[in-house]
């Protein structure tokens, strides 16, 4: 293979990657990429690391193939695995493009060398680090490349994409297109909003101006990944003795890492985009291993030789490094889990007065228990763009601090169906673990309160039986009841032992401002008991029986 066939196989494997992930996020008509674009999270150096460290048996190890890589030819995966990475790369090219026609020194301004900012990338890790150890992801979860990508698609293009389908669908049905059909509007969440458009604006900005500015500075997963990249097998080079240091290198490279002057590269920071090789006139930037020979002209032989040695000393300091920083990456993590271990209904006459008693959020079903989620979660609202129901929507306090933008179950927005195991098996950090249909239908939860003083059959003396008629299980049943003036009703009585806590009396309760009937969270998920079927009654009579 050619070198100049380097890039366009990268910018092949780059939109391979990224295309399915953007319609995962996107997919508002369900067409089916779930299956396709589920696979290739496998890569997804955060959400497999989490995965694998929690569940090794499911065989997760994404991140271990990605080490390798990088080992081998350097961080491919910024540049042709990461879907922030590539979003960045066609943000600027976007700008970039425009600004080429109208402002040549601003253009030449953005991609020449910069400094590597050593300290404030490898501060970020090291806190990443240091927070994980303590049992805190938050800063991971704002920080990991995948998520953030993930918050920007839910939170700001998604709706987009409804508010356009919906717009569309009228139209389409006045011509006699009837393929488009209104999808529901999700749960507006300001602060997972106003994180993913400061995220944008952040990383746009840089986008433009500096390339890869974000990857080599703030995000921990570049700055890990530059770090195994010093102990690539093959590096991008240059050959001193080919190089006229025309500078056409310098202009094309995203990271800002090649140095014309001193003719080196910073391999750390060099996101292997390989367009460096494509755009050098006299083939002098190499992709080949150190140990390859290349031809030096004699009078530049010792100063190459003086680069190779302090190369080789910072390559010693730069692997013990890299050693301290992955462990106390696996330990932190190991930490983090040790830590964890529409109907017409009666409305009252009057607002109801007794607040819902709940002590705990209810985490998805798969998440086993609280601590768990919280420590595993890495917030990129994947769920919470698949779910069909819209329960699942970005808490912002119910899990603490270090839970911000973590998925909850909100029954003020939908209820969580029965049948549907959407979330378990598309969550790719494991979190939610994969349940199969009858598993997820025995996984309580939650389990149903009932307030009989906020219910309507008790303050208006009259029959409701909304909350029993959206149990799927029935653990929400009506049984007798004699109002005080001696009218014979019927109330709702919750069987705890077969509610799941799905959600769905709660949803359809229609007592205002407080719920009569309502789910508490179980801290830890529990098994329900299986749903008791009744038997059909049969006719013994001879006649028939309608």
């Amino acid at each position: 293979m050619t070198r100049r066939l380097l890039k366009p196989l990268r910018v092949c494997i780059a939109l391979a990657f990224f295309l399915p992930t953007v319609l995962l996020f996107l997919d508002i008509w369900e067409i089916g990429i779930r299956a396709v674009a589920g696979k290739l999270l496998f890569f997804q150096f955060v959400p497999s690391a989490f995965k694998f460290l929690n569940h090794p048996a499911a065989g997760a190890a994404g991140f271990i193939v990605v080490l390798m890589i990088t080992l081998v030819f350097g961080r491919v995966y910024c540049s042709a695995i990461c879907p922030f990475g590539i979003f960045q790369d066609l943000v600027s090219r976007l700008f970039s493009n425009r600004a080429k026609t109208r402002d040549r020194k601003r253009r030449s301004a953005r991609t020449k060398y910069s400094p590597p900012r050593s300290i404030l990338r490898y501060t970020v890790l090291m806190a990443t680090l240091l927070l994980l150890f303590s049992g805190s992801g938050l800063l991971l979860n704002l920080l990991d490349p995948f998520s953030s990508f993930g918050r920007i698609l839910s939170n700001l293009f998604r709706p987009l994409v409804i508010f356009l389908n919906n717009l569309g669908t009228p139209l389409a049905e006045a011509t006699g297109i009837h393929t488009l059909y209104r999808v529901q509007w999700p749960v507006f969440a300001q602060v997972s909003l106003g994180v993913a458009l400061a995220t944008l604006g952040t990383v746009g900005w840089m986008s433009v101006r500096h390339g890869r500015l974000y990857c080599n500075t703030l995000c921990p997963v570049g700055t890990l990944l530059g770090l195994a990249s010093k102990f690539s097998l093959v590096k991008i080079n240059i050959d001193i003795g080919s190089c006229r240091s025309c500078g056409r290198c310098q202009q094309v490279c995203k990271a800002g890492c090649i140095d014309v002057k001193t003719k080196s590269v910073d391999v750390s920071r060099c996101v292997s985009c390989f367009n460096c090789l494509s755009a050098c006139p006299d083939q002098a930037m190499v992709f080949r291993s150190d140990f390859q020979s290349s031809f030096q002209p004699n009078d530049q032989s010792n100063h190459e030789s003086d680069r190779q040695t302090r190369q080789g000393k910072d390559a010693v300091r730069d692997r013990r490094n890299f050693v301290l920083a992955l462990a106390a990456g696996t330990l932190g993590m190991a930490a983090s889990r040790a830590h964890a271990a529409s109907e017409s209904l009666p409305v009252q006459a009057k607002p109801t007065t007794i607040p819902e008693n709940k002590t705990n959020p209810l985490s998805p079903p798969g998440s086993v228990n609280i601590a768990r989620y919280t420590s595993i979660c890495t917030a990129c609202h994947l769920c919470v763009s698949a779910c069909p129901s819209r329960v699942l929507v970005p808490s912002v306090f119910s899990f603490g601090l270090s839970g911000m933008m973590q998925p909850r179950m909100d029954f003020n927005a939908g209820h969580c169906n029965y049948d549907c195991t959407v979330c378990s098996n598309i969550c790719p950090s494991g979190a939610i673990q994969p349940l199969s249909k009858s598993e997820k239908q025995r996984t309580q939860v939650g389990v149903a309160k009932f307030i009989k003083e906020n219910c309507v059959v008790y303050t208006d003396n009259t029959n409701c039986g909304a909350c029993s008629e959206h149990c799927p299980t029935k653990a929400v049943h009506m049984v007798p009841y004699l109002n005080a003036a001696g009218r014979k009703l019927v109330i709702p009585e919750v069987d705890e032992t077969i509610c799941v806590g799905c959600g769905g009396c709660e949803h359809a309760c229609p007592t205002k401002p407080f719920r009569a009937i309502y789910v508490d969270g179980n801290p830890k998920h529990k098994t329900a008991q299986k749903p008791k079927e009744k038997k059909m009654e049969t006719d013994t009579g001879e006649d028939f029986p309608f």
